[in-house]
């Protein structure tokens, strides 16, 4: 526990397991029948029921094999049938087989179906454009609503539920409660005026946003609440054609009262990334050794040090004397007040650097939202804040500080020429009870391309919208 008090979540869970757990569906999953061992051989007589997609047919003269997967698992299961069963079947079909599991004798499984009926669900015709053969991703992309039939897609998504599973478990152990933030909103958080409006824009008789954030709106619920945290799409009008960027992505925003400090919150949120990172890791050890193998040899080492390890701290300052003093050649310049752009970022967080996650505090003032708490040891050139970086990606989590004292975030939001009246809100919460708090944000999609090793955020989104693409 990060917080002092054990939770009544802690001491009752226990653990789900697929074995065991009664369904009310009428089939069992592949991956329960698999794992089950009641359903093996050592039940001989038993007959199980699989429904699933056809990934390939061998016919041979006496015997013929099908690979069939329900999506529950990575490989499938081999069904073994006579060959004038296999003559019904097409790559792509749906299907129901009945029969017996048995020991298999091959390499890639430990038991396979005997099947003694087949039935098809549904026809699939020979321009199905999947076959046995490696597809390249951005072939695969071309075919969206056809991507998560095959290894890759259906990878991305058991990780991306995973991931999501274990973030949801980190914040109920640690007794956080979600809240659901609005979608449309009158505010634009970051301040970059990177939002889409809403039309008809009379609606709502004044200026209304698809959200970028629910940070604000999370901090309402944080001053009554104490640990709260929202999972849901942000949309920013960003042109980028970036590897990074998407128009509509997920966000994890975490608002938490009663932190004295930003170590304490930098201490919440290695935490909650560790968590879910080994929560993945117990969960999908197929998808994981798939991704290893195909994408990133390296992806297992690095995730298991990233959770063994604690991450390094820096702060701003100390990371550009860093970058000055490497011997590196980068395109922007490196002076204290200047961004840092990606490729420092990558250079941080890289091998010939910290080699693991590192965060970066206390930037310059003037480079974060009016929000940040400034620092009161260097009379507000800075504020308490952090970028997490990982190798690879660069900046996955942003978080702060909140800037908790009335009078001061009144002159921040003058100095940013902001409209106060439309934040009388935001200022009641630190004149009616304000605490101390902070927050952070983690996207998504980048904490998916950490997970799995792919390059671009359009792999990791299950239907990808970005500038002059939204399909579907």
């Amino acid at each position: 526990m990060l917080f002092s008090r054990p939770c009544l979540y802690t001491r009752l869970h226990v653990a789900r397991t697929y074995a065991t757990k009664t369904s009310v569906f009428p089939t069992r999953t592949i991956r329960a029948l698999l794992s089950d061992p009641a359903a093996s051989s050592a039940a001989p007589d038993a007959n199980v029921t699989v429904r699933g997609w056809i990934r390939s047919v061998r016919q041979q003269k006496q015997v013929s094999f099908a690979n069939i997967n329900d999506g529950s698992t990575l490989k499938g299961i081999q069904a073994i049938l006579k060959s004038n069963d296999a003559s019904k079947l097409s790559t792509g079909a749906c299907v129901e087989l009945k029969g017996q599991l048995v020991d298999s004798p091959g390499k890639e499984q430990n038991q396979e179906l005997q099947v003694d009926s087949v039935k098809v669900l549904g026809e699939c015709d020979a321009s199905y454009p999947l076959q046995k053969k490696r597809h390249s991703l951005e072939f695969m992309r071309s075919i969206n609503h056809l991507r998560a039939r095959g290894n890759t897609g259906s990878a991305v998504l058991r990780v991306r539920n995973a991931a999501g599973e274990g973030i949801h478990r980190f914040f109920a152990d640690e007794e956080c409660i979600q809240v659901h933030t609005p979608v449309l909103t009158s505010s634009d958080c970051e301040g970059a005026g990177e939002v889409f409006g809403i039309t008809p824009s009379d609606f709502f008789k004044q200026p209304v946003y698809l959200t970028v954030s629910g940070q604000l709106h999370a901090e309402i619920m944080a001053t009554a609440m104490g640990r709260v945290y929202t999972f849901g799409p942000v949309f920013r009008a960003e042109p980028s054609m970036t590897s990074r960027h998407l128009a509509e992505f997920w966000m994890v925003e975490a608002e938490l009262a009663f932190l004295d400090d930003l170590n304490q919150l930098l201490d919440v949120t290695e935490a909650n990334l560790q968590a879910a990172t080994r929560h993945v890791l117990e969960h999908c050890a197929d998808d994981m050794q798939f991704f290893n193998q195909w994408v990133d040899k390296s992806l297992l080492a690095r995730l298991e040090r990233s959770v063994a390890q604690p991450f390094v701290r820096m702060s701003y300052s100390e990371a550009i004397d860093t970058l000055q003093r490497s011997k590196h050649t980068f395109e922007f310049p490196t002076h204290w007040g200047a961004s840092l752009q990606s490729e420092h970022e990558r250079f941080l967080a890289s091998d010939a650097c910290c080699g693991r996650p590192v965060f970066v505090t206390d930037y310059p003032a003037e480079l974060k939202p009016f929000y940040m708490r400034a620092n009161d040891a260097d009379n507000g050139r800075t504020v308490a804040c952090f970028d997490l970086l990982v190798p690879g990606i660069g900046e996955l989590v942003g978080g702060s500080m909140r800037e908790e004292r009335h009078d001061i975030l009144v002159k921040k939001m003058k100095d940013a020429y902001m409209n106060i009246d439309d934040y009388q809100w935001y200022l009641d919460l630190r004149k009616y009870g304000s605490a101390p708090h902070g927050g952070y944000g983690i996207g998504f999609e980048r904490f998916m391309l950490w997970l799995t090793g792919l390059e671009n955020v359009r792999e990791v989104s299950p239907i990808p919208r970005w500038a002059g693409h939204c399909r579907y």
